[in-house]
């Protein structure tokens, strides 16, 4: 336990779990593309700083999203709400505040709660999820030509089933890491369950969710180490799928006879994208000003949700929709730094899924917007007047902010089990630890120095 003065002493820092364990693609991904920047972890003596145990730059970033995206919703909803619900002009713009409330409390909750005890609770929110998605068939509430919703247009469970999705995919594919390259433990499974939720949303149908949740299982099935064969089969699978339910879909094929008329001349589009491209083309660079849109009065379809982002360039200009992609781009990076720092592959799973499932939603909702994707459904993440839209991305964004806390805790439990060791050793002798290259002589050498 003790050493004599002069002993050569070696303080070694604890070890990283895993560290010389194959790497799994989900690891080399984030390894390479998002490692985080070294820096000094002995903070200035001069300094007093407070530090968030999560992730601020992300905080920051969804805060931004979700003010702006409350202004949008009041520009946007007031004559939607009177003309076409028939409602007061406040109506979606209360409502809105309502499940931003809920929204936000959700998101405390998930920060508070351990991402690992999703692992108890993810099969109870499927079935739920599940149940949901029948019910919607059952009840048959035909809303814009979809039956989509329940409660009137409130819930829509198919938004619920992404979130669902990213956290049940991910815990499976934990739990199942070392079978995967099994046929019989990987994709038969992930394709049944992909299949259920898929088929269910489909007879909705709400294509885009449907896109949505086979894109995020085969991308979660990748990074968590699956066989290439295996995800080269899947991929083939989706594709032969969605050229079925597009072609036996009347919607479907619709909306892409109609992407491939845009992309041969703009004027020949979909009336929603030659709208949306009024809207461009007036907004300009800068903008005509918040609240002073001239399309959301003259027949842009449904601007409170899937239109939102043409009135954004309406407004804001072609700035102003750059800063929006630009927010969008950062949510996916600290996503991505997030799951590069978190404790284990499950909170690396989680946290990959859940900004990718984000980013995506909000990418195909921008680029339907243009016509450079088939139309879609999709939401604008924070954006768009929907509550299960926003509930359930802020719900996922404290689960972020909940991975991130932890990796913090675990970080400063490894500095606190490091400094214990050496100022153990410091107080033993009363000065600092022996060098590992400095020899044992200096014992013998220095008694004769101190006699002279």
């Amino acid at each position: 336990m003790f050493r004599t003065v002069g002993e050569s002493t070696s303080v070694k820092p604890l070890p990283r779990n895993n560290r010389r364990r194959a790497r799994t693609p989900l690891e080399g991904f984030l390894g390479k593309y998002f490692a985080p920047q070294k820096t000094s972890s002995r903070p200035a003596a001069s300094s007093q700083v407070v530090q968030l145990k999560i992730d601020v730059p992300l905080l920051l970033v969804v805060l931004t999203l979700v003010v702006f995206g409350i202004l949008m919703v009041f520009s946007a909803s007031t004559d939607f709400s009177q003309v076409v619900l028939e409602k007061e002009p406040m109506y979606i713009f209360n409502r809105q505040l309502i499940w931003l409330a809920l929204g936000l409390f959700g998101a405390v909750i998930a920060t508070l709660m351990d991402y690992h005890n999703w692992r108890h609770l993810v099969v109870l929110a499927m079935g739920a999820t599940i149940f949901l998605l029948v019910g919607v068939l059952v009840v048959s509430n035909v809303r814009l030509g979809a039956t989509r919703s329940l409660l009137g247009g409130s819930i829509q469970p198919s938004e619920l089933a992404k979130l669902v999705t990213v956290i049940y995919l991910a815990v499976w594919l934990y739990a199942k890491r070392e079978k995967l390259s099994d046929i019989n433990f990987g994709l038969l499974p992930l394709a049944a369950i992909l299949g259920i939720l898929g088929g269910l949303i489909v007879l909705q149908p709400d294509l885009s969710a449907v896109v949505t949740v086979f894109a995020l299982g085969g991308f979660l099935f990748f990074l968590a180490g699956g066989d290439m064969r295996q995800i080269s089969a899947l991929l083939v699978i989706a594709l032969l799928v969605g050229w079925a339910v597009v072609q036996l879909s009347p919607t479907g094929s619709e909306r892409l006879r109609d992407y491939i008329a845009g992309l041969k001349d703009p004027t020949e589009g979909s009336y929603h994208v030659r709208r949306s491209f009024e809207a461009f083309v007036k907004g300009g660079w800068i903008g005509v000003g918040i609240g002073r849109s001239e399309t959301k009065y003259t027949g842009l379809p449904v601007p409170p949700t899937d239109s939102i982002f043409a009135v954004v360039g309406e407004e804001t200009g072609v700035l102003g929709s750059l800063g929006l992609v630009a927010l969008y781009s950062l949510v996916l990076w600290r996503g991505m730094v997030i799951a590069r720092r978190a404790p284990d592959q499950l909170g690396a799973l989680l946290a990959s899924g859940l900004s990718v499932w984000i980013a995506m939603e909000a990418f195909i909702n921008m680029a339907v917007m243009v016509n450079l994707l088939p139309f879609a459904g999709n939401a604008l993440p924070f954006i768009s007047a929907g509550g299960s839209s926003l509930v359930v991305s802020l719900t996922g964004i404290g689960i972020l902010m909940n991975i991130s806390r932890l990796s913090y805790q675990q970080r400063e439990e490894q500095g606190r089990s490091f400094n214990a060791v050496v100022d153990l050793r410091g107080r033993d002798w009363r000065r600092r630890v022996s060098g590992a290259n400095r020899s044992a002589g200096y014992a013998r050498v220095r008694p004769k120095q101190d006699r002279s």
